[in-house]
């Protein structure tokens, strides 16, 4: 056993040492904001930066959030991709000495693939109607699958063609690294887009619930910080993932509030293929209407209330907030193991202050399974709607016989009245 051990630890450090140093992301600071904040010690210039950048983000994602769904889609295909170029770019860095024959060409083909399968399926599913009117459309979704697939397997094929015998093993390692990658960035943007559709609000309330711990848990870590959480990110600590959580929760709780008084957050969206539009709008279900709950009793005493008025959803928005919270921050650790691994700072440089888009988004991507693994199993019932555009895009012969197995069931069940039997 003792010789297992030191083995293993000979392994690591090994593979430790095989790591070149990648050289440390250039400072993209803005000139002027250098000048401005020259007379300020490292620890507050960086406060200040940080917060200067990402008061300008979060406007400039209330300006996309205005400009609508489609927008907001886009958006979250335009980081999916930023976050999988600064992975790839990471293996590229890490490994370029070994050149590699093909692997960033093949890198971005796999993307490619997964996206068109992916985002194939969503037109599929949502854009029956408008699919439906479009013949030149029709095949490409009636054989979609088969079609990503025939694109995965060329993918695949080229990369056994480009094995090097001198390089089996590191390009086997890159093979993996790809998919990876694809599963971690790709697969939950297209959750992050699955739960647009639900209504904005489940896309905004986790997004926003992530926002708001990450700078109130660096704000609480900043001023009163002492005890340190994790060796993986040395910077955390207790004091801010304490506060963090606390008000994340209240954050989470209010700004369900005012979203929920609202049909275009509420709202799933939806296509309209009269209009070539998505549409907000509907009856709210019950989750977004006004109801009086009686307050428990030991909080009675405290706030001294019988009752309060709130939406039903204010009470999921907690459970949002609370994973956003104690949950998320998880896929940040994960991130800073993996930075600790390659012997990187941050992903990339892209925002100063910040690093990476990655560095941003390495919680949101957790928060997203999350939400539609919630929507799914407490929120989601059928939706008639969404049945009725499949049924449209049937054959006659096929709506035909629908419709007799539904009428025969409803006549059975004493539903259709008796005028409407024959």
């Amino acid at each position: 056993e003792v010789d297992l051990e030191e083995r293993l630890r000979e392994l690591d450090l090994r593979s430790d040492l095989d790591i070149p140093d990648v050289p440390p992301p250039t400072d993209s600071t803005p000139e002027i904001l250098k000048r401005a904040l020259s007379g300020l010690s490292a620890r507050w210039k960086n406060w200040w930066i940080r917060g200067i950048l990402s008061l300008a983000m979060i406007s400039g994602f209330f300006l996309i959030i205005y400009m609508g769904s489609f927008m907001l889609m886009l958006l979250v295909l335009s980081i999916q991709v930023k976050c999988y170029h600064e992975i790839i770019t990471i293996g590229y860095r890490v490994y370029h000495s070994y050149d590699l024959p093909w692997f960033r060409s093949l890198s971005w083909y796999f993307l490619l693939c997964v996206n068109y399968f992916f985002y194939g399926e969503t037109v599929a599913d949502y854009f029956a109607t408008f699919v439906q009117r479009r013949e030149q459309l029709q095949f490409l979704i009636r054989y979609h699958r088969f079609i990503s697939f025939a694109l995965y397997l060329t993918g695949f094929c080229m990369f056994v063609l480009s094995l090097v015998k001198k390089h089996y093993r590191l390009q086997f390692y890159m093979f993996a690294w790809t998919h990876v990658t694809l599963l971690i960035t790709v697969t939950q943007s297209h959750l992050v887009i699955q739960n647009l559709f639900e209504g904005m609000i489940w896309f905004l309330v986790p997004i926003s619930s992530v926002i708001c711990n990450d700078i109130t848990a660096y704000i609480f870590g900043f001023f009163f910080g002492r005890t340190p959480l994790i060796k993986l990110s040395p910077k955390k600590t207790w004091e801010g993932f304490i506060g963090g959580f606390f008000s994340t929760v209240v954050f989470g709780f209010i700004f369900s509030y005012f979203l929920a008084q609202h049909q275009y957050f509420v709202c799933p969206v939806e296509y309209n293929s009269e209009t070539n539009r998505f549409v907000t709008e509907c009856e709210p279900s019950e989750l977004f209407q006004m109801k009086k709950y009686s307050v428990p009793p030991l909080l009675r005493a405290v706030l001294g209330w019988e009752t309060v008025n709130m939406y039903p959803f204010q009470m999921h928005s907690f459970a949002l907030s609370t994973f956003a919270s104690l949950i998320g921050p998880f896929g940040g650790f994960f991130a800073s193991g993996f930075k600790r691994a390659f012997k990187i700072k941050d992903f990339a440089d892209t925002i100063p202050g910040h690093g990476g888009i990655m560095d941003r988004f390495d919680c949101q991507y957790l928060m997203a399974t999350f939400v539609h693994v919630y929507i799914t199993s407490f929120i989601r019932g059928p939706n008639p709607s969404k049945l009725l555009k499949q049924l449209l895009i049937l054959q006659p012969e096929q709506q035909l016989s629908v419709y007799k197995t539904l009428k025969s069931h409803l006549v059975e069940k004493g539903i259709l009245q008796p005028s409407l039997r024959g």
